[in-house]
């Protein structure tokens, strides 16, 4: 039987603290051997919406430190 490797999508190294997800609410224990789902639509606490506050869209990937509003964990 051939089996295909499981994909991970990497963590970003530096999270923003601001950025909220509902894969955030799910209370189970982390399993490395399921992929997290890339289609997560994320928004920021300050606008509550999915643009920042700089107007640009908030995804774990494009919140960086580069912005100015981003908050370290």
């Amino acid at each position: 039987m051939i089996t295909e490797p499981v994909r991970q999508i990497p963590e970003p190294k530096v999270q923003c603290s601001l950025i909220r997800s509902k894969w955030m609410f799910i209370d189970a224990e982390p399993d490395p051997t399921v992929p997290r789902s890339g289609t997560s639509i994320c928004w920021c606490v300050h606008t509550q919406k999915c643009m920042g506050p700089d107007g640009k869209v908030v995804t774990l990937e494009t919140c960086t430190s580069d912005r100015a509003c981003f908050e370290a964990l």
